[in-house]
């Protein structure tokens, strides 16, 4: 729901006149510190959260939503048309305007199912952080699913075993969990805008579309119904946007005390029927911006509650918005703590075991490639810095499949893999670093265009090699520095240890040979 049970504002005009009459709403007139906010680029709306978190509460500072239906943009190619996306740089252009001063570690914005699908994401998400002034991150399905499990977990706390479920645009979240634990989190690519768009694409109701659409969702969720069977939960929450919207329809009409139930959603059913069409139907509660997407939520919703004996979902305080901010706060503790341990430490040491990660060697070159890296570049955020390092941690993660060209089965599992805690962006980029650990490098080229990761190539690939024989590098070692000339490394190689380590000595040959090779920095050998 919209309300996760703080003030809230009852809509963006009411926003942004309220921010209009009250300079200091503006983010220039707000004092940023403790606040963090957090953007859902979600297929139907947009969301901005703004929050403060103080003594283990949370509350709302700020909350604007526009519906931008930017899953309605995708044709059948999987393309973003430009009118859909015109809609959504809008609306985030006019989101930056109330973020305007927040420091950029106190804000993340996060995408989901619509450019998890999109082809053409990558030119959509250049476009979007520019209109934005901040990245915007795409997340898996399933670190979707977490997320939305965290915010519901703190907002409406629980030691019962609940199934929540988030009905979104594009996609629909379950979760199992218990307490703060997700312990079961899966996505599935069935939404109320897109099932509304293939059974009711000209707004008529009719009782044969609406049980098409219900078989759809239905074979869509199947695989879903043993995992999340009645006898793994107790009670059941409903999350975000379809269900807050149904559940004040049933409450608004006097049907139930808010709680979707069957006959409510029979009777919301037979009253879209009865109406014949989107603009025939006349319902108290009903919100204008859901109109278009009723009928696709409907039809999830019931297929929900007959095929895992759903008696009553109750409305859930709580969604990916604040899940997102809860999250971010714990990053931002780790950053202060010297150990900078997240939930993403956990998933790289998890990834370790399951794809029987030789620890030891990961150690050896994760610790040599942070030195050499830091010396390098001192001044490298703290984020470019845990990359490395779970980089060097996972670089033999491909081993497992086959020693011949391990580092392309590495960086396809990276780039592939569920990794709790990252986005697909961060995947990516680890992806490029794996990538890059041997070989030439022209295969990622591309990716060397930034400085940042070029140097964290560089610092990997040399530990790669320093560690070779499967042994700590000595005393001796050399050591890497930005080049004094400027615009390249300078690798600072002891004659006496080279003399000693005449086979290194050959493949710091062939490396410098590879950087030659490529329009990125340039590497210098003194002796």
């Amino acid at each position: 729901m919209d309300n996760p049970g703080m003030s809230s504002l009852p809509s963006n005009d009411a926003a942004r006149a309220a921010a209009a009459a009250d300079p200091s709403a503006h983010g220039a007139g707000l004092t940023w510190r403790g606040v963090l906010a957090a953007i859902d680029i979600g297929s139907n709306s947009f969301r901005l959260e703004i929050g403060q978190l103080s003594r283990g509460r949370y509350r709302r500072i700020d909350y604007l939503k526009d519906t931008v239906r930017l899953g309605a943009g995708l044709d059948g190619e999987g393309r973003l048309g430009e009118e859909a996306a015109a809609r959504g740089l809008a609306c985030l252009a006019r989101f930056r305007q109330r973020l305007q001063g927040i420091p950029p570690q106190q804000l993340r914005a996060v995408a989901t199912q619509t450019l998890r699908e999109a082809t053409n994401r990558n030119a959509f998400l250049e476009r979007a952080c520019e209109a934005l002034g901040h990245p915007v991150e795409v997340i898996s399905g399933r670190e979707e699913a977490r997320l939305i499990y965290k915010g519901v977990a703190r907002l409406q706390p629980s030691a019962l075993q609940r199934l929540v479920i988030d009905i979104g645009g594009r996609s629909t979240e379950m979760i199992l969990g218990q307490g703060s634990q997700a312990l079961r989190a899966e996505s599935f690519r069935i939404g109320s805008v897109s099932l509304s768009m293939q059974y009711f694409p000209d707004g008529r109701f009719t009782a044969p579309a609406f049980e098409a659409a219900q078989i759809a969702a239905g074979a869509e969720l199947e695989e879903a119904f043993e995992p999340f069977a009645r006898e793994h939960w107790v009670e059941a929450l409903g999350s975000s946007g379809t269900a807050g919207a149904v559940s004040q329809l049933l409450a608004a009409n006097q049907i139930t005390d808010g709680r979707i139930t069957l006959a409510g959603l029979d009777w919301c059913i037979a009253r879209c029927i009865a109406a014949g069409s989107i603009d025939a139907l006349n319902l108290p509660g009903l919100k204008p911006e859901r109109r278009a997407v009723l009928g696709g939520g409907l039809a999830i919703l019931r297929t929900l509650a007959t095929q895992f004996d759903i008696e009553a979902l109750q409305p859930a305080r709580g969604a990916l918005r604040q899940g997102v901010i809860f999250d971010l706060d714990e990053r931002l503790a780790a950053q202060r703590d010297p150990a900078h341990h997240d939930l993403r430490d956990d998933t790289v040491v998890e990834l370790q075991q399951r794809f029987h990660v030789d620890v030891a060697q990961a150690h050896r070159v994760q610790q040599a490639a942070l030195a050499l890296f830091q010396h390098a570049q001192p001044r490298a955020s703290l984020e470019h810095r845990r990359e490395l390092g779970w980089a060097g941690a996972l670089h033999e993660m491909g081993m497992m499949i086959s020693h011949h060209d391990h580092h392309r089965h590495c960086a396809y599992l990276m780039g592939h893999v569920d990794a709790a805690g990252f986005s697909q962006n961060q995947q990516r980029r680890l992806a490029d670093l794996v990538m890059g650990q041997r070989g030439g490098l022209r295969k990622i080229e591309l990716a060397l265009a930034d400085v940042q990761m070029a140097w964290q190539v560089l610092a990997l690939r040399l530990a790669v090699l320093l560690c070779h024989a499967r042994s700590e590098p000595d005393a001796q070692a050399p050591t890497l520095q930005a080049d004094p000339r400027g615009g390249g490394a300078l690798l600072h190689l002891d004659a006496a240890w080279a003399a000693q380590h005449p086979r290194t000595l050959h493949l710091l040959r062939e490396e410098l040979d590879a950087w030659t090779r490529v329009n990125s920095l340039k590497l210098r050998v003194q002796s």
